[in-house]
């Protein structure tokens, strides 16, 4: 498996470059055409029709791989109260099978909530095959797009099965279900269908919080990655910061305007409040803020994990830094180990989810969880 090594300077707006960074790293999009997407691209409407032409010229060459991707990169930017979202991602889900079709997915609807959740299984391409390895995705990523992931995995030994929770990809688009922070419930669902009762869980980027929170409450899970972990949002600032956010969060009207200013000045403020509210099913911004404030060092119930435990991060990660890695890290005092590694701009592994070194993160990984097997 070979993947593309750095970080590149796509754009000038660091979360437009990050998102095409990400396209990137994940093995599936070619560097020109994202270099042609970009010289286009000055506003978020700019980036879906950038890259929703990319698509179309992708599936006219019948490049099936690229078109998926680029789907979702135009998906990722679309409104999320405009119909063309849904067909988007749609038309993703579509092309990313058919692209996919000889890789060995096998797709299950795990019944939850009087729907389901959308999960993806590969077998072990390795025989005899080690534990089983749970893996799901953060804030705003659909679990395809991290196929390169569980493939890598599933190629060294380990069945994988990669699936998304209430209020991500196709548990929030195509069954309905809100978001919920007990992530053991989703957790607990998965484990049952596939009748496990040893497993290994990788939560990326937001999902880092997730999954430590399901191991608290879900001894099934035997070891947990956090690649990277939240821990506390407000943990990030001092303590007279937290007391004033807490104050304000009492002013929901005031609240609201503020937040709806600022996101007409900060692309990355306006893709965050819209996501989670959408995810939510909630229709103002402070909807957004009570669910990122419901991420916190009380909810998380660290003292209650008592598995091996490997957190991931970034010396340069912008979106969940170092500091809440080393919060985290000193709340697990019932683990039975804690390890971490913290990559760097050296290693070209430096930013969110190592996008820019995904293979030097994958391996290490992978090296952890063999060598802490229960």
């Amino acid at each position: 498996m070979n993947l593309p090594l750095g970080y590149q300077q796509f754009h000038k707006e660091s979360f437009f470059n990050y998102q095409m960074n990400r396209l990137h790293a994940l093995g599936y999009a070619r560097q020109a055409d994202i270099e042609k997407a970009a010289g286009q691209i000055k506003t978020q409407a700019d980036y879906v029709q950038a890259f929703t032409q990319l698509a179309a010229e992708a599936k006219a060459d019948g490049r099936l791989k690229n078109a998926a991707f680029y789907l979702r990169a135009a998906e990722f930017f679309t409104e999320h109260t405009s119909p063309q979202r849904k067909a988007i991602y749609q038309e993703f889900h579509k092309t990313f099978y058919e692209a996919f079709a000889d890789e060995g997915i096998t797709r299950h609807e795990v019944p939850y909530n009087g729907s389901f959740l959308p999960a993806m299984e590969l077998e072990a391409a390795v025989q005899p095959a080690k534990g089983t390895i749970l893996l799901f995705g953060g804030f705003d990523s659909l679990i395809e797009e991290f196929f390169v992931i569980w493939k890598f995995f599933a190629q060294a030994g380990y069945p994988v099965i990669a699936f998304e929770g209430p209020g991500q990809g196709g548990a929030r688009q195509l069954y309905g279900h809100a978001f919920d922070h007990d992530y053991e419930k989703p957790v607990g669902a998965i484990l049952d269908y596939f009748a496990i009762e040893a497993a290994t869980l990788i939560g990326i980027s937001m999902g880092g919080y997730w999954g430590i929170r399901a191991a608290a409450y879900e001894d099934r899970i035997k070891q947990v990655v956090a690649w990277s972990p939240v821990y506390d949002w407000l943990e990030q600032v001092p303590g007279f910061v937290q007391a004033l956010v807490r104050q304000l969060v009492k002013f929901e009207g005031f609240m609201n305007a503020t937040i709806r200013l600022r996101m007409r000045l900060f692309p990355i403020l306006d893709h965050a409040v819209k996501q989670a509210v959408f995810m939510v099913k909630g229709d103002q911004p402070m909807d957004a803020v009570h669910w990122l404030l419901g991420m916190n060092k009380h909810h998380i119930s660290s003292h209650k994990v008592t598995q091996d435990v490997l957190l991931v991060g970034g010396e340069n990660d912008s979106f969940q830094p170092v500091k809440l890695l080393r919060k985290q890290e000193q709340a697990l005092t019932n683990a039975r180990s804690v390890s971490t590694r913290i990559f760097t701009k050296a290693e070209h592994a430096d930013m969110h989810c190592q996008m820019g070194n995904l293979m030097l993160a994958m391996s290490e990984i992978e090296a952890w969880i063999r060598q802490t097997v229960v």
